[in-house]
Parts: C-alpha cells; sequence; structure tokens
C-alpha cells in the first residue's frame, strides 16, 4: 500500500491530499485536533517511507510544542476572563454605556456594543464576552421593545470584539503559529478593533432608521449621572491600562501582564464578593478544560503542518503564486474571501490553524508597498478580522448560538437576519484596512 501510494502521487500531492482526508475525518465526527493529529501522523509516515520520522514526532514533538513558554499566556488570559466573567464588570459597563448612549435612537444596542468592547479589553474571548453581555443587556434590550433581531444581531456582533480588542487570545494563537512580536499585534489590533465598534454602532444608527419603531431612544441622563456611572467602571479602566499600557510601554511582557490582568480581575471579583472557592473551582476547571483543548490543536496543527512541510506544500505553493502572473492584491483577497467561505462552517481558531503556517509564507514574501516586516503584522489583523466574522455568519457563528440561547423566544432565524447588516460592516471595514495598510500600522510605528 505504500509503495503504491508513493509510486502513483508526488510527495506535494500527498499534501494536498491530506485536506480533503482531513475534512472526510472531521465528517464523520471526529474531533478537528484528533482529525489533524491522525493525517499529520500518517502523512508523514507515508511520505518519509518509515517510521522513523514519525516516531521521532512521537517523541520530541509533544515536549518541543507544549513547553514553549509563549503558550503560557493562553491559560492567564483564560483565566482573567473567568474572573473577569464573574466579577460584574459587564453590568457596570452596560450601565455607564447606558448612561452615555440611551437617549439616543437604537442607544441601547450602541451601549451594548460599547460595554463589549470594554469587556472585551479584559477579557480576550468572543464567546465569553458574548455570553456575559447577552445576559446584562438583552432583558434591558427586549423591556425597551427592540426587535429580536436587532437586539440579538447586536448583542452577537459586540461578542466579536472579544476577540478583537486586545488581548485577544485568537491572536496569541497567531502570533505563535506566525512566530510574530505578540506586543506589535496587539498593538496593531487597536485601531482595527475601536473601528470595529465604531462601525457596529453606525449599523446600528442605520438599521433603527430604515426599520421604523425599532431601538426607540431613553430618556436622556442628567451629566453628574453620566459621571457617577463612569466611575463604577475604573476597574476596567485600571485592568486595561495596567495590562495592555505595560505591553504597549514595554513595563511587562505580555505574560507578565496576563498575570497582572488575572490578578488585578481575582481583585476586583473578591471586592464585590463575587469569587467564592466554588467560582474559583469553576474557574479553574473552565480554564484547564478550554486550555487543554487549545493546546491539543496547537500540537495536532504543528504534526499536521509538519506532515505538510516534509510535503513540499507551503513552499510549492509559495513557488507557485510568486511565479504567477497573479498580483499580489489578488492573492490576498483571495486568501480573505476563503476565509468568509470557511467562516460559514468552521470556527476561527480552525481556521487559523490550518491556513496560517501555509498563507504567511506566501504573503512574506510579496509587494504590498509596506516594509516586509510590517507585512504579516498587518495580514495578522487581517485574519483576525476574517475569521471574527465567521463567529456572526451561519450556519456555525457559536455567537448567534450563544445569544440566541440566552434569548429563548427569538426564533435562530432572526438572530441571522439581525447579524447580516454586521457581517456588511465587517466587510467594508477589512476592505479600508485592505486599501489602506497604514491605519493598522499607525500605532505600531509610532510605538516601535
Amino acid at each position: 500500500m505504500l509503495d503504491l501510494l508513493t509510486s502513483t502521487f508526488t510527495p506535494f500531492q500527498l499534501g494536498l491530499l491530506g485536506f480533503p482526508l482531513m475534512l472526510l475525518l472531521v465528517a464523520f465526527r471526529i474531533p478537528l485536533a484528533a482529525a489533524m493529529f491522525i493525517v499529520g501522523l500518517l502523512g508523514t509516515y507515508v511520505v518519509a517511507g518509515n517510521m522513523r520520522m514519525m516516531d521521532s514526532q512521537l517523541k520530541t514533538f509533544t515536549y518541543r510544542t507544549l513547553t514553549n513558554y509563549s503558550l503560557s499566556i493562553i491559560p492567564l488570559f483564560l483565566l482573567m476572563s473567568e474572573f473577569a466573567m464573574r466579577s460584574g464588570m459587564s453590568s457596570s459597563l452596560f450601565k455607564a454605556a447606558e448612561a452615555w448612549l440611551g437617549h439616543r435612537k437604537g442607544g441601547l444596542a450602541m451601549a451594548a456594543i460599547g460595554a463589549s468592547a470594554g469587556f472585551g479589553a479584559v477579557c480576550g474571548s468572543s464567546l465569553a464576552t458574548a455570553s456575559s453581555m447577552g445576559r446584562v443587556a438583552l432583558p434591558e434590550l427586549q423591556r425597551a421593545g427592540y426587535s429580536g433581531a436587532l437586539a440579538t444581531g447586536a448583542l452577537a456582533a459586540g461578542g466579536t470584539l472579544g476577540i478583537l480588542i486586545p488581548p485577544s487570545v485568537v491572536l496569541v494563537v497567531f502570533a505563535i503559529l506566525a512566530e510574530e512580536n505578540i506586543e506589535k499585534l496587539f498593538t496593531a489590533a487597536l485601531i482595527p478593533g475601536i473601528l470595529a465598534m465604531l462601525g457596529y454602532m453606525a449599523t446600528v444608527t442605520i438599521y433603527t432608521r430604515v426599520v421604523p419603531n425599532w431601538g426607540e431612544s431613553q430618556p436622556r441622563m442628567a451629566y453628574r449621572d453620566r459621571f457617577l456611572a463612569l466611575i463604577n467602571v475604573w476597574p476596567v479602566m485600571l485592568i486595561f491600562i495596567l495590562v495592555i499600557g505595560g505591553i504597549y510601554t514595554g513595563t511587562f511582557s505580555p505574560t507578565a501582564a496576563a498575570a497582572v490582568g488575572v490578578a488585578g480581575t481575582a481583585i476586583v471579583a473578591m471586592a464585590k464578593r463575587a469569587l467564592t472557592i466554588a467560582n474559583v473551582k469553576e474557574s479553574l476547571l473552565a480554564t484547564t478544560q478550554t486550555s487543554a483543548m487549545i493546546f491539543f490543536i496547537i500540537l495536532a496543527a504543528g504534526v499536521f503542518n509538519s506532515f505538510l512541510s516534509s510535503a513540499q506544500v507551503p513552499q510549492t505553493l509559495a513557488g507557485y503564486f510568486l511565479e504567477s502572473d497573479l498580483s499580489p492584491w489578488a492573492i490576498l483577497i483571495g486568501m480573505l474571501l476563503l476565509y468568509l467561505i470557511l467562516g460559514t462552517v468552521m470556527d476561527s481558531l480552525a481556521m487559523i490553524f490550518l491556513t496560517v503556517p501555509i498563507f504567511t509564507p506566501i504573503i512574506s514574501q510579496l509587494d504590498f508597498g509596506i516594509p516586509p516586516e510590517e507585512v504579516i503584522i498587518w495580514f495578522g489583523i487581517l485574519v483576525l478580522m476574517s475569521a471574527e466574522i465567521g463567529l456572526i455568519t451561519p450556519p456555525v457563528g457559536m455567537n448567534l448560538f450563544v445569544i440566541n440561547a440566552i434569548s429563548k423566544n427569538t426564533p435562530i432565524g432572526q438572530t441571522f437576519r439581525g447579524a447580516l447588516p454586521f457581517v456588511l460592516s465587517d466587510i467594508i471595514r477589512i476592505a479600508v484596512l485592505v486599501a489602506f495598510p497604514g491605519i493598522t500600522m499607525a500605532l505600531v510605528r509610532l510605538l516601535y
């Protein structure tokens, strides 16, 4: 069988066959990580022609991958997210945003989006942001007469800010896979994250003016009450300044900043008497489970990508695109369109694990009119935003299902329809950032 495969297919062709085989295993309900691990090991065995390389991977690759110091940032940010969810920060953020925006048409939905951005600054997880803000803001939106489509669509879109506003677990994973600087990626993500928040708010404004009787305004609050509401969110501001400000100024490494964030959110939660022994146990267990899942995917992706590398897939594809008549912009747009398509059937982490090791060698050699050291950082932010769209596109948009599960009286079809205007906002924003790379790189150039 081995001789038949090696005589029939070249190593490059065997590498390409690994993708449909892996997707077939996933279709049979085998977890993605297991499918990548199986195909990676078997593919390495077929390409190498013996068990030696596969044995070497099993013996050394696991240790080398999972003892990578950079990975320690992932459980720390996840634990920070767990403590933030239990600290009541989401409620304070929503009330503060409501005080300043609630009197506008669609103001409560805009407040939910603004609060999601604030919560994302101490969370780093899209699902956690969507779940926390959904429980706080959805009852208020429903009481104010917002339609199920607008309420759930705005909250699902707002949840994506959890991975756009740094710190971001997905961006950490991209940095590790692309061997890029985490601090620079966090810096580059800030302006696009703010643009995402403003774009979602603009979408709500247009939405509520096109569709009558949706998103009615609330009574205007006095400025004294508005500033009092802001005082209640000082812990979030302080943690954000310590974590992100510490990273930007070089005071902390990303891992040290994550540890500071965990300590800060834990102190806030304890001060509010929201962090009981039971909650600490639940937080640690949830962090351990999610970290184990991510680490196994990282390991499996490493094995699969090692198989692709031994089959010369990234190198051959890079050579093909460089020698083709396609412009760099056409190649980039094609990759981003592929992310939009994959996002309808695959979650963001899976897309990044599968594509980044193949795409980054290609992108890094193309000329986009910016310094080569900036290309991968810019591309990483575009990948992050493209993957984020997958969280609010059916049929596998996880944020849509999280919010819809909270809003039990809203049909899932309404939630899908409510998210579509926000998807359009995402696409417009990505197009602008593709056309003007300097927007993404402005802070990086300023600070570094």
